[in-house]
Order: structure tokens, then C-alpha cells, then sequence
């Protein structure tokens, strides 16, 4: 195949390989977390696990049947939208990031002498760093509802009172944010190297040539 593998040493063709490897970083800490519901209640030591889109309801019920004790509560979360946003934003823009270095590797010429392709390029990669923006803070939000959730103890029986309801850490969940976040930075820096192999760059250039 006949390959323009020189599309590498420009920023736009070194930030397409960018979006690509931190849009997997993205959706793949967020799906790939279990969280943990532990609890020590009447004596008794269970857990709950949750995941990836962050539905759940556990119901759980604990009886000392020597003390005559009793102990019921309920914890419930539905986080599954914020988070299949962020992931179909991932998703998408790993898809798309691959889809158009092959288009610089393969068509590079047609790119640069088509006048739509960069324009499109242009209002796509728009449209992603927009995504990334609003699924990151859509997640963001998610994330602080989820932490909440796991981490307040829900209103129980009067045996309850004992019972100790831990969750595990988050910080996987932190750094899905953070690429997000990143994600969007990457993005919207790449406007810049696009929007140069754009019309509207180029017929603003001036002619240099002297009307030779």
C-alpha cells in the first residue's frame, strides 16, 4: 500500500494518534472499574459489587436471631446515562481518530487538494471537543452522585445501629475524569493544526508570489 507515513511528522497526524490512545484510556477505566458495598452488621460480614453503567439497587436485611435483632436498609443508584454518554463519546471518537489516519496515511493528497475534507476534519473534530466537554462534566457529576450514594449511610431499622457500610476507593473513577477533561484539551488544541488545512486559512494567506 501506498502510504504517507510523513503525515506523522506533522501535529495534525501526531495528534489523531493522541485522541486515539487517551480516548481508549478514557472509556476504559470507567468501564473496566467494580466498585464495593461492604458491610458488618449483626454480626455478619457481606458485600455488594456494582459496575460499568453504575445501575443498582441492593436490598439487604441482617438478623441475629440469639438477640432477637433485626436490621434492613435499601441503597440505590442510577448513573448509567452519565456514563454511557462519556464511554459512546470514547467510543466515537477512538472510531473516528482511526477512521481519519488512515484518510492522512492513504488520501493525504486528495485531503490537502479537496477543499471539504479538511472542513469537514474541521467541524468533526468540533463536534468531539464539544462532546468531550459536556460527557466529562456529565461524568464528573455522575461520579460525585455515585461517591454519595456508596458512601452515606441510607436510612435503617433501629437495630441498625451498629452496622458499618464502607466502599472502596474511587481513584480509578477520578482519572477517568481527568482523561476526559484531557480528552477535550486534545481536541480543542487540534483545531488549530486543522483549521491550517482549511479554505479559510489558506485564502486568507497572502500571495507572495508577486503577481508572477
Amino acid at each position: 500500500m501506498d502510504l504517507n507515513l510523513s503525515v506523522f511528522q506533522e501535529p495534525r497526524g501526531v495528534m489523531r494518534i493522541l485522541h486515539f490512545v487517551f480516548s481508549i484510556c478514557a472509556f476504559a477505566t470507567i468501564t473496566g472499574y467494580t466498585g464495593y458495598l461492604k458491610y458488618s452488621c449483626l454480626g455478619k460480614n457481606e458485600s455488594d459489587e456494582y459496575s460499568y453503567p453504575y445501575q443498582f439497587v441492593f436490598a439487604r436485611k441482617f438478623e441475629n436471631t440469639t438477640a432477637n435483632q433485626s436490621c434492613s436498609f435499601v441503597i440505590s443508584g442510577d448513573f448509567s446515562s452519565d456514563a454511557k454518554f462519556f464511554v459512546a463519546t470514547g467510543v466515537l471518537a477512538m472510531l473516528y481518530s482511526l477512521a481519519i489516519v488512515f484518510v492522512y496515511l492513504k488520501f493525504d493528497e486528495l485531503y490537502k487538494t479537496n477543499k471539504k475534507i479538511p472542513l469537514y476534519d474541521f467541524l468533526i473534530t468540533v463536534v468531539f471537543g464539544v462532546l468531550w466537554l459536556s460527557s466529562s462534566a456529565a461524568w464528573a457529576n455522575g461520579l460525585t452522585g455515585l461517591k454519595d450514594t456508596t458512601g452515606t449511610i441510607p436510612e435503617k431499622d433501629a437495630g441498625c445501629s451498629t452496622c458499618i457500610i464502607s466502599s472502596n476507593n474511587f481513584s480509578t473513577l477520578n482519572i477517568s475524569v481527568i482523561f476526559g477533561f484531557l480528552n477535550f484539551f486534545l481536541w480543542a488544541a487540534d483545531l488549530w493544526f486543522i483549521y491550517k488545512e482549511t479554505a479559510w486559512f489558506q485564502g486568507n494567506q497572502p500571495d507572495l508570489s508577486g503577481g508572477v
